[in-house]
């Protein structure tokens, strides 16, 4: 494969600690039955439960205890106690209110087990903790036999849990452990109201959930990324709540980054990750969302940058504004192998295929037997393939032209060596496929070869059904 130097906006992603306290110090103690003589860790989730971020190690002595301590406070988070070999780990709740307390545990059942002194956090967190593993087990037990009865009494157990988890919430409202217990849970949806046909009103019951979806965010308490739930319901968010076009996604993104922006770290990150996932986006023509985010957040100065990166994002901006699906191609015309001049915008075809390829690369070898195969059987519907060499050797573009029967398509070759591919066309990779429709608007951009076909017989379904 054919590579270019690749702008990310991954470069400039750099943020703070969330949470930031008067200094004060810290002094947790385990004393964890079954353990001795142990290096642990201590250190919070980081926007996910797969990135962890350890902030103290002490060891453990012979029998089990554990202390770790420092003059600098922590952040505030969810915390987690590191066994060693990372296999086994105890969650701890530090609100950055509760500096000095103690747990005390067995390795045998660290829930059943657990003994909290100091931190009425923690309490509750393994209050609840315990009830849910009891209801849990019992649930179980009951769900393996399916007689009415028993599912009956699933039922009941549930509601019981589900009324307990209502009073907890209301009891202990404002502590960060009820907020985090909010956050791990999806949004509870009312009874919804009932089409004229008798059946439940399932888009209401989408608005519904997708408007509360974040209800339970506080947004301006950085402590939240110090959890493992913020990247998890951002990317559901993003990508299973907004439809995948343009308009939409720029839409839900700018004012979901308004309600961000209430903690600047919580915003800087939620501007990195929807910027970062629509730059090589999986969803075909959504590349106008990273456009827009590194115009609007980026560029515009909001979010902070160093001069080189702002430099590279800029050049990326202005390669790919005019390259977006529903712009017009821009003018290319190039030499083909008569030495005449071919150009884009005169190829007569219902639909132009353009396949950017290097002659010498591994991957434009393999895709274009497929190529071929897909012109082959295509043609006759009006489509038309401009085979554009970015490289400028004559004669191994003359032998790649032969080696891989590609005479019967438009051939083309920069004889002038005047065009930049990666700058004027984003060819960053090749082999690199635009699709464009009779008027040479862009419809498809980045598109495997694999997929062509597929793609053009859903567009055009798609345009017959608005016809």
């Amino acid at each position: 494969m054919k590579m270019y130097t690749r702008t990310t906006i991954l470069l400039c992603f750099l943020f703070l600690t969330a949470s930031r306290l008067l200094a004060q110090g810290y002094h947790i103690e385990a004393t964890i039955t079954g353990l001795k003589d142990s290096s642990l860790v201590i250190g919070h989730y980081n926007r996910s439960s797969t990135l962890f971020v350890p902030k103290d190690t002490s060891r453990a002595d012979a029998s089990g205890k554990v202390v770790f301590e420092g003059k600098t406070d922590l952040p505030g988070g969810l915390y987690v106690i590191l066994f060693p070999g990372n296999k086994r780990w105890i969650e701890l709740v530090y609100s950055g209110k509760e500096t000095n307390f103690s747990i005390a545990t067995d390795t045998a059942d660290v829930v059943g087990s657990m003994k909290i002194t100091g931190s009425p956090e923690n309490q509750l967190f393994y209050t609840y903790q315990k009830e849910l593993k009891e209801r849990t087990m019992e649930i179980e037990k009951m769900a393996a036999d399916k007689s009415p009865e028993s599912q009956a009494k699933v039922r009941q157990l549930q509601d019981a849990f589900k009324t307990y988890r209502q009073k907890i919430l209301q009891d202990n409202a404002g502590t960060f452990t009820v907020q985090l217990l909010k956050m791990s849970a999806d949004p509870e949806i009312p009874a919804a109201p009932k089409l004229p046909n008798g059946k439940t009103d399932s888009i209401w019951v989408f608005n519904y959930y997708k408007a509360h979806y974040w209800d339970a965010f506080n947004f301006a308490d950085g402590r939240i990324m110090n959890t493992p739930f913020l990247e998890p319901r951002l990317d559901r968010y993003i990508k299973n709540l907004v439809v995948q076009t343009p308009d939409s996604l720029i839409r839900n993104a700018d004012n979901l980054i308004k309600k961000a922006s209430a903690n600047k770290d919580v915003k800087s990150f939620v501007v990195y990750y929807i910027t970062n996932q629509y730059e090589t986006p999986k969803t075909v023509g959504t590349e106008a969302v990273w456009v827009h985010m590194a115009t609007r957040y980026y560029l515009s100065g909001e979010m902070g940058i160093s001069e080189d990166v702002r430099k590279r994002v800029e050049e990326k901006v202005n390669t790919m504004k005019d390259l977006l699906v529903n712009k017009p191609f821009p003018a290319l015309t190039l030499t083909d192998p008569a030495g005449k001049k071919v150009s884009v915008q005169t190829i007569q075809a219902n639909y132009t295929i353009l396949f950017f390829y290097s002659p010498t690369c591994g991957h434009c070898k393999e895709a274009s037997p497929l190529l071929k195969a897909f012109y082959d059987k295509k043609k006759a519907e009006g489509i038309k393939v401009m085979a554009v060499s970015t490289e400028h050797n004559m004669e191994e573009w003359k032998s790649f032209i032969s080696t891989y029967h590609l005479d019967s398509m438009i051939n083309s070759f920069d004889s002038l060596n005047q065009i930049d591919f990666y700058r004027k066309f984003d060819v960053v990779t090749t082999p690199t496929i635009y699709v464009l429709d009779k008027n040479k608007k862009i419809i498809a951009r980045k598109m495997p070869v694999e997929q062509l076909e597929d793609f053009l017989q859903y567009y055009q379904n798609k345009v017959a059904r608005k016809l």
